[in-house]
């Protein structure tokens, strides 16, 4: 088996805290970190470069548990290793406000450097820290000094890897050959409904093989010396990275071991005890740490502030030799914008030909990116429609790393989850692109930069009814509203090309979480600023665009995004009736909401309940905004296969219909035909972008 007394003192230090804390809980999954505390023990104490004491050092490697269920497997070495972790917190396991939640929180837990539980999503993630390293280390390091070099190591489960995510990101690893991935799969052949074999029986080892990993098998997961010899393997090979272990869940349980009972439920007072002593263990107390075994697993808190402090001598020396080189570095690192960053934004004039939102954003993102180096990102294949390419930008792929336009191919998923884990890992920006009916694909990575609060940009592009004759299956409708409901995500829709430059320049001082551009594909005309509310307004997140002629509206027009300008139109017709109408224009819900209060009413004044809202989708929620007695109009149906001006011809967006609803909403005419109660189905003719994609 390897190892000393010693060392299994530790390993079973692991798992008797990991059972002892789900059993206090009343709740949580014992058995995979029972099984896995050797792999734990030998990757933390013999490989992993990591100091406790200050968990954020920038040359640490990365240590991923994308089997979340598993936590108190990684809470057990963060508080044996010296992290921010009292025994107290491993005894709070799954309670209140507690610092050992029930799955790893980024931000939440000291040491933790990746939301997991949601299963695959870890692998992923360290795909995307792997990608950032092989970039900064291909901008950064120089013959004799490599001040970037280290590694990601993860542990996945099945469930991990029957998880589509998990594949389309592995195949993007292989494609690139990021050698820092070191994977392990806890091959233990059993799952919640029993075992594996009820529907994973496929050849592991040989898809990651066929994906371009280096593959490797450990048949017993206690062996100490095969964990070490295969680690170090992995290290020797160019390759990423692919070890399977065969584990026995639970494993020290008379009764439980190797059955889907030690997975997901405590194991029981008795079983606890029958546990501990089939391992030895000196003590039935709860919680009872060894101080034999706690002093060597805390020379983690020795060796760490060494390692860095060994770091930071290396990196003064590079920066000594390579000024400019280093304070890029850290310009990058601590996301630092250069003077004049933003000089070359474009702005449009009323009289310029009408350009799609989409294309202006690409103008936008390209007049950034030559300021700011650390900017980078792609598409899920889409690039020439999501306009992301960054002008000279160069393909990142193998050999080409320093390269800053991310080929993520169609894997909207997994980009999504790279996207998290370049933004954890830090030292770049990264944005990514899709049509934003795609977004549904990536909705899991969406919620979890929100959750850990990752400042990824999505480029959704091709945002409504408006793209046209690709029909219903590619025109969103509900897809705002959802990401809409998504705590802590910023919603951005343009109305022109020039609130979508000031919405780049939003997005690159925005640092506090995730955020989204929703762009069209039509052609839309450019407002006259001069006339209308400057485009900065877009920062608030809704701003009066046009006011009424005699300065005291009787009704509220609200639009987003290519509805706005027909919104307009529709101002000036109930204006030609001697109808008063304010134009908001609120391109973002998110940003509107966390305004002073005294703002959201000079802007949506309570006084006027005469209210409409114009947008090419869902009505859902917008009723915050119109309050019960206002009108929505938007689209309660599936859109059609049909030139843009057609379908919004069909669906009623035109300056007749919302003015139809704004007469209606003051109570001096009718609700629209086609409307439901006070919801119309409304849209909006715009012209089309000469662009078919």
């Amino acid at each position: 088996m390897g190892g000393t007394e010693l060392d299994q003192l530790c390993i079973n230090t692991i798992r008797t805290l990991s059972m002892d804390a789900v059993q206090a809980a009343n709740s949580g999954h014992p058995g995979t970190p029972m099984a896995l505390a050797p792999l734990a023990y030998v990757i933390w104490t013999r490989h992993l470069r990591h100091n406790p004491v200050d968990p954020k050092w920038i040359g640490r490697d990365r240590f991923i548990l994308s089997a979340g269920h598993a936590s108190m497997l990684l809470y057990s070495m963060l508080y044996l290793t010296g992290y921010d972790l009292e025994l107290q917190d491993l005894k709070d396991f799954r309670q209140w406000e507690s610092r050992t939640p029930g799955h790893p929180e980024y931000g939440h837990t000291p040491g933790v450097e990746t939301t997991t539980g949601p299963l695959g999503q870890g692998v992923a993630n360290g795909v995307g820290m792997a990608m950032a390293e092989a970039h900064l280390a291909a901008l950064f390091n120089r013959p004799g000094q490599e001040v970037v070099d280290h590694y990601v190591y993860a542990i996945a489960s099945d469930g991990d890897l029957m998880e589509g995510v998990a594949a389309e990101a592995a195949s993007l690893a292989g494609h690139l050959k990021l050698g820092k991935l070191i994977y392990f799969w806890d091959d233990n052949k059993i799952t919640i409904e029993g075992s594996t074999d009820l529907a994973f029986t496929e050849d592991v080892e040989g898809r990651f093989a066929s994906y371009g990993w280096h593959t490797q098998r450990i048949e017993d997961g206690n062996d100490l010396e095969a964990i070490d010899a295969a680690i170090e393997a992995a290290k020797a090979d160019p390759r990423p990275s692919f070890i399977a272990i065969r584990t026995i869940i639970g494993y020290g349980s008379p009764k439980k071991a190797g059955s889907e009972k030690a997975h997901g439920e405590p194991l029981g007072a008795e079983e606890i005890v029958a546990t501990k002593k089939n391992l030895g263990w000196p003590s039935e107390e709860p919680f009872f740490v060894p101080g034999e075994a706690l002093a060597h697993m805390r020379q983690a808190a020795e060796r760490g502030p060494a390692l860095q402090r060994e770091w930071e001598a290396a990196f003064d020396a590079y920066a000594a030799a390579n000024p400019e080189l280093a304070r890029g570095f850290y310009e990058a690192m601590e996301h630092r914008l250069p003077a004049g960053w933003d000089a070359d934004l474009p702005v449009w004039g009323p009289d310029e030909k009408p350009i799609a939102t989409r294309a202006a954003s690409g103008k936008a993102l390209n007049a950034i990116a030559k300021h700011v180096p650390w900017l980078i990102g792609g598409s899920a294949d889409l690039a020439g429609s999501n306009n992301t390419n960054i002008e000279g930008g160069g393909d990142f792929e193998a050999g080409g790393y320093g390269n800053r336009i991310l080929h993520f191919g169609v894997r909207e998923h997994a980009m999504g989850s790279v996207m998290n884990g370049m933004a954890l890992h830090g030292g770049v920006r990264v944005f990514g692109g899709t049509f934003l009916i795609f977004s549904d694909y990536m909705r899991p990575p969406i919620r979890l930069a929100a959750l850990m609060e990752q400042p990824a940009i999505y480029i959704f592009t091709h945002d409504s009814v408006g793209l046209g004759e690709d029909g219903p299956t590619h025109q969103p409708i509900e897809q705002l509203a959802a990401l809409r409901s998504i705590p802590g995500l910023v919603d951005l829709r343009p109305c022109d090309a020039n609130e979508t430059a000031e919405a780049w320049r939003f997005a690159m001082e925005f640092t506090d979480g995730p955020l989204f551009l929703a762009l069209t594909r039509q052609a839309l005309p450019h407002l006259d600023r001069a006339r209308f509310g400057a485009a900065d307004g877009l920062r608030r997140g809704a701003y009066v665009l046009s006011e009424a002629e005699s300065g005291s509206p009787e009704v509220v027009l609200i639009a987003t995004g290519s509805e706005v300008a027909v919104t307009l139109e529709a101002q000036e017709a109930l204006r030609a009736e001697g109808i008063q109408a304010r134009v908001v224009s609120m391109p973002s819900w998110q940003l509107f909401a966390r305004q002073p209060r005294e703002y959201r009413e000079s802007v949506l004044p309570p006084s006027i309940t005469a209210r409409v809202a114009v947008e090419a989708g869902s009505p859902m929620g917008w009723h915050q905004w119109v309050g019960s007695e206002g009108h929505i109009v938007g689209i309660t149906r599936f859109g059609a296969s049909a030139p843009a001006t057609r379908v919004f011809e069909e669906l009623g967006f035109s300056a007749a219909n919302i003015a139809a609803h704004a007469r209606a909403a003051l109570g001096r005419g009718e609700v629209p035909a086609g409307g439901e109660g006070r919801e119309g189905a409304g849209g909006a003719a715009l012209g089309t972008d000469e662009r078919s994609a």
